[in-house]
This record gives C-alpha cells, structure tokens and sequence, in this order.
C-alpha cells in the first residue's frame, strides 16, 4: 500500500513523460524485434483507455452542457458572457487557421512526399454543410447516445437546459438530479484520469509499433507543419493575447492550465479531458458558475488544432498531392468552414469530419483523407492538446475583461498533481454535521 501511496505523490506530468518514455521503447521493440504480442498488449491497453474515456462521454456531455446553461441563470451579465465567450472562440479560430494556412503554403507539405492520388481511398463517412446542419437534429433520443452523436447530444442538451430554465422552480428537482449525474460522472472519469499514465504507454507504443518512423518520414513536412503551428497558436498567440488582453501572466496560465494540457495531448478526447480543463479553469481564477458553462461549451465547439489548423494546412495537402491549385476565394472559405464548422469535430478523438467537411466544401478529392488517416493518431496529440489550451484560455480571458478573474487565485496557480474534484456543495453541508450548522457560513477557497 505504501508503494501505491508513493505512485500517487510523484507529479502527474512526471507520470505521463514516464509512460511516454516507455511507450516508446516498447513499442520501437515490439517494430523491430517483430513481436507481435507485444503489438497487441499496447494497442489493448490503449484501446482500453479510449474506451473507459468515451464510455462516459455521452451522458457526460448531455449533463454538462445541460448543468452548464441552468448555471447562467447564477451569473450576472449571462447574455453577455456566452456571447463575449463565443466571440472569442471564433476570434482565436480565426487567427490560428491564418496561422495553418500560412504555414502551409510557406512549406508546400505535398510537395516531394512520392505520394499519389492512387495511396489515397474515399472514407466511407465524410461531412458535408448538409449532413452538418441536418445531422443537428436527432430523429429520436436514443440512437445520439448509442451511436455516439455529440453534436446532436448537444442538441437535445442545449434544448433541455433552455427549457428549464424558462420553467423556473418546477424544473429544479430535474436540475438537482442532473447536477448529481453530472458529479457522478465526473467521478468515476476521474479515476480513468488517473490510468492515463498507463494509456499513454499502449497509444504511444501502438503508435510506433503499428506505423514506424518510416510513415512519419514520408509525412515529415506535414507532420512538422502541423506540430509547429499548434506550438505558435499555444505558446506565440496565447501568451500574447493574456498579456495583452486578459492582462494577466502567461506563465501561470501554462502553470495551471498544464495537467489538461497534458492529458488532452495523451487522450486525445477534449470530451475525455473535460472534468479537468473545468478544474484547471477554476483553479485560475475563473468563477466556478461561468467555467461550468464555457469549458463544457468549448469542449463541443472550440478546436483550434482539429478544426482549424489542421484542416487549413491538410487542404493544402491534398491539393498538391491531386495536383489542384487554390486561389484566395478557397483560402477564404477554409476560414469560414473553421470557424463555423468546428461543432462538427465535436471533441472526439480525430477530426475526419472536420476535414471531409472541408474538402468537400472546396470541391477536393474525398480520397485525400485516406492519405492522411495513417498518420492521423501522431497528429491527433498535439491537436487535442492545442484545443484544451485553447478551452481554459477563453474563459481567462473572458473573466479578466469582466472583472470576473480571482487574480489572487491565478497568480497562485500551479502545475500540482491531479487531485480529485472539490466537493460539492451538498457534500459540504453534510460533513458539517449537526454541531456545525450555526456556524457562520463564509466562503472556502478554493485549493490551488
């Protein structure tokens, strides 16, 4: 027992570098010596960390945007936040796709890859503006859940939560019993949080067992490309928006906001990484009534790295590879699909939708996602881990020019291990027992 309690005290990023570290050698040993159980151990163990994450990802979306709407009703100014928040969302969408589309055409990823529209295969699911907007709309309540639709979960969510709150009190017995839902949830995924470690070992080691160095040799300038621009969009343009708008130190940003970073990079599921990307927001400053409501808005709707970056730079891929040239009107309508599409990537692992909807928008070849899907696990990391970054930022933001920011809060943040959520406020009230209930009732703070 005293083993296990040592584990837990070494700092989560320590954790996660360790299980990227081994994933690596064990899956650069299972390629090379050819061991094939080896190759099945990490892609099940992998496997099996995906799983577990997605496993709550459909009630957890429901409940969170669900609680996170009937939680504007205890904001001040709510109209103006959500619509502050949405602004912002679309402005930073806007700057990183011009920030993918310049790098692309500066590097010209197509060029010298010896691909040719022969490597590339139709996907047998691709996304266009139709399916988008009547995919919007479930046909009935169950089959969103089963086939995990999220945009249509967002749906019915956002529809119920704007429900109850035009009822009012006859609705709270249905908000308090979401509200527990959505803490029992969050919950368990935090004990599927702390297996991340573990994950990391089979989907990195999968990664390199299954594709090789060889696959990203071939996609070296693509590959590069897209990890350059996430590493501009995360620590160029973030940091200057939070010391020149939010008004507030970059570094504690990155202090607090590093375990959901890090987790969405390892996950790669911004749903998955949810619960903590609300904690990490929280632990900024960030009123806990406004981050239950952006962060989950921004898990479903807020991909800087899989809806606009990647798609821009991936455009230009393609388009070279069929031998297809764009002009300044495509470039204007990849910046249009980035910013109003990006609900379509939903926060799942990959975003094939998102690119198929892109291509499909500027009339290329549905087979240039198949060029793209091997190397798509390596690329999905630093994507998912550019959207988290992005979903904690925003609410920074938002609060700091509201006046909204605990910046006592923020300058105390910190990259500390992962603990488990605060307690809800009912669990509160119940610990204080009897002899406590005529007790003054200040506020706690929160643990940073």
């Amino acid at each position: 027992m005293s083993s296990l309690t040592k584990y837990f005290k070494v700092p989560f990023w320590a954790q996660i570098l360790a299980g990227l570290v081994l994933g690596v050698l064990l899956g650069w040993l299972a390629r090379s010596q050819d061991v094939s159980w080896l190759v099945t151990t990490l892609e099940k163990v992998g496997g099996t960390f995906i799983g577990l994450l997605k496993l709550a990802v459909a009630p957890l979306v429901f409940f969170a945007i669900l609680v996170s709407i009937t939680n504007l009703r205890k904001v001040n100014n709510a109209a103006r936040l959500a619509s502050r928040t949405l602004l912002w969302f679309m402005v930073t969408s806007l700057i990183a796709v011009a920030i993918g589309l310049t790098i692309g055409l500066v590097t010209n990823p197509g060029a010298g890859t010896g691909l040719t529209p022969a490597d590339g295969a139709a996907p047998e699911n691709t996304g266009s503006w139709i399916d988008f907007l009547t995919g919007i709309v479930p046909t009935d309540v169950i089959t969103p859940f089963t086939e995990l639709n999220v945009l249509q979960i967002v749906f019915m969510a956002a529809v119920a939560g704007i429900a109850a709150l035009q009822l009012g009190e006859k609705a709270q017995p249905i908000l308090n019993l979401s509200e527990s839902v959505l803490e029992l949830l969050q919950k368990a995924l935090w004990w599927v949080i702390r297996l991340a470690p573990l994950g990391t070992v089979g989907l990195i080691g999968n990664a390199i067992a299954t594709y090789g160095w060889d696959l990203i040799g071939k996609y070296a300038t693509f590959t590069a490309d897209i990890y350059v621009g996430c590493a501009i969009v995360m620590f160029v343009v973030y940091p200057l928006l939070l010391a020149t708008v939010a008004k507030v130190s970059p570094l504690q940003f990155f202090k607090g906001a590093w375990p959901a970073i890090q987790l969405g990079f390892v996950s790669r599921s911004s749903v998955g990484t949810m619960p903590l990307t609300q904690k990490v927001t929280e632990r900024l400053g960030v009123p806990k009534e406004y981050a239950s409501f952006a962060v989950p808005f921004g898990a479903t709707t807020k991909m800087d790295g899989c809806a606009a970056i990647y798609p821009a730079i991936a455009a230009i891929f393609v388009a070279q590879i069929f031998g297809i040239d764009l002009g300044v009107g495509d470039y204007l309508l990849i910046a249009f699909v980035s910013v109003v599409g990006s609900a379509a990537t939903a926060g799942l692992t990959g975003a094939t939708v998102m690119l198929t909807l892109t291509l499909s928008t500027l009339g290329l070849p549905m087979e240039g996602v198949g060029l793209l899907l091997a190397i798509d696990p390596i690329l999905d990391m630093i994507r998912t881990a550019t959207n988290v970054a992005g979903q904690a930022l925003v609410p920074v933001i938002v609060s700091a020019r509201e006046g909204l920011l605990d910046h006592k809060a923020y300058d105390a943040a910190h990259s500390s291990p992962i603990d488990e959520p605060e307690p809800s406020e009912s669990e509160k009230e119940s610990e204080k027992g009897p002899e406590n209930e005529k007790q003054t009732s200040e506020p706690v703070p929160a643990a940073v």
